[in-house]
């Protein structure tokens, strides 16, 4: 038996045990396939809360699957995997292959959880980071052409840094017909005031709110843009072109061809907690602004203001009037419990087989971000017709009460 330097003989025996003591449980099993477990890395604050348990609405949720095995493709000074490992008696593999089998010649688990945020990747020159979402995915893939079929994957985040990449995970699924859902915590905490925008209303205009890196937190803003923004007369029907700006520009656009946004944008920032409205001249110490400009002619504006927000919101012209909703006001009374949602999400998925929400949201979000990168290097607008993503959004629309 080939066992990883920080893991020892027993720590392993331990976990292998679990599946003959774990026999009689009919919980679905997970494969968790992560970059790196340590304390609130998203490795920690989703596969803690299924092995614990968590609190969707605000009311204790039992584990309803179970983790039997795990790949890290790090392990950190600070890993918390081995412990975990120990106390829960689950197995951890140098591959994922072995992750997936359990050491057999066979696919051995009932659903895979992919985590693949977190850890000491580079950064491109456009500002990205290298996150090897799609080269874990594919040894994913292979386990599955090797077994003859398929099981329900969950994706964290988006799917790539790359359209490319992202495209070929999608179109690997697709083939292999594998349930697979992808995305963030965002779309699916809570909203105050409660949201939901009814199904094949029109939105004309949209603007989003957001902060954080352009990156990581970038695709947390253009996504929860994009679970709203969906739900208009005629479905998704894709993105025509994006333009990133930065600095002064994201105000000398707003003032000039961008001056469509300024009642959203200060719709939006009233529901963020403690916001003071910002003057004509207010400037956030950093800014950028995401231009969309979707196939169907909506248009949409994601305005990063870091030093301004710390938070996410939206406002939109829906059917004649404006609607808005800030996303994430949890009451703090456990650890980041926005994340309780998503876990409901995953298991759900696993459970039934069925995503909640379709995953070419994240691939056309993940498309989005990928494009706004080539126009901050570009420095100007960027066509994308390869953005084509058409898609109908989920008749119930899911996210916390509490």
């Amino acid at each position: 038996m080939i066992v990883p330097a920080a893991v020892s003989r027993r720590q392993v025996l331990l976990g292998l045990g679990a599946v003959t003591l774990c026999a009689q449980d009919s919980r679905p099993t997970v494969a968790a396939i992560v970059t790196e477990f340590r304390h609130r890395s998203h490795a920690d604050v989703i596969c803690t809360r299924i092995l614990d348990g968590y609190y969707p609405n605000g009311r204790r949720q039992e584990p309803r699957t179970r983790i039997v095995s795990m790949y890290t493709d790090q392990v950190p000074l600070d890993d918390m995997s081995r412990g975990h490992a120990h106390r829960q008696r689950f197995s951890i593999y140098p591959t994922i292959e072995e992750t997936l089998t359990l050491r057999s010649d066979r696919l051995a688990v009932d659903a895979v959880l992919l985590i693949g945020e977190h850890g000491d990747y580079p950064v491109n020159e456009r500002g990205q980071k290298l996150y090897p979402r799609h080269r874990l995915f594919r040894e994913i893939v292979k386990v599955f052409r090797s077994a003859g079929r398929a099981v329900p994957v969950f994706c964290d985040k988006h799917l790539s840094y790359s359209w490319d990449e992202a495209k070929q995970m999608y179109d690997w699924a697709r083939e292999l017909k594998v349930p697979f859902m992808a995305g963030s915590s965002i779309p699916v905490t809570v909203r105050t005031p409660e949201l939901a925008i009814p199904s094949g209303a029109t939105i004309k205009r949209a603007v989003q709110t957001g902060y954080g890196p352009l990156d990581s937190y970038g695709f947390h803003t253009l996504e929860s843009l994009q679970c709203m923004v969906e739900r208009r007369s005629g479905g998704e029907t894709g993105v025509a072109s994006v333009e990133m700006l930065e600095g002064d520009a994201v105000w000398r656009w707003r003032d000039g061809p961008g001056e469509w946004s300024i009642p959203l944008l200060d719709e939006a920032l009233a529901q963020q907690p403690g916001f003071q409205a910002m003057g004509p001249d207010d400037r956030c110490a950093e800014s950028a602004v995401f231009i969309l400009k979707y196939r169907d002619g909506l248009e949409a504006a994601a305005y990063m203001l870091n030093g301004c927000v710390r938070g996410w919101n939206f406002a939109a012209e829906v059917d004649g009037r404006i609607l808005s909703t800030h996303f994430g006001q949890v009451p703090q009374t456990r650890d980041l419990p926005h994340f309780d949602g998503l876990t409901h999400c995953i298991e759900e998925l696993f459970i039934s087989g069925r995503p909640v929400y379709p995953v070419e949201r994240t691939l056309l979000t993940t498309g989005v971000l990928a494009f706004l990168f080539e126009s901050r290097e570009r420095k100007g607008k960027v066509d994308t017709p390869e953005l084509g993503v058409t898609y109908s959004a989920p008749a119930d629309t899911y996210f916390q009460r509490f």
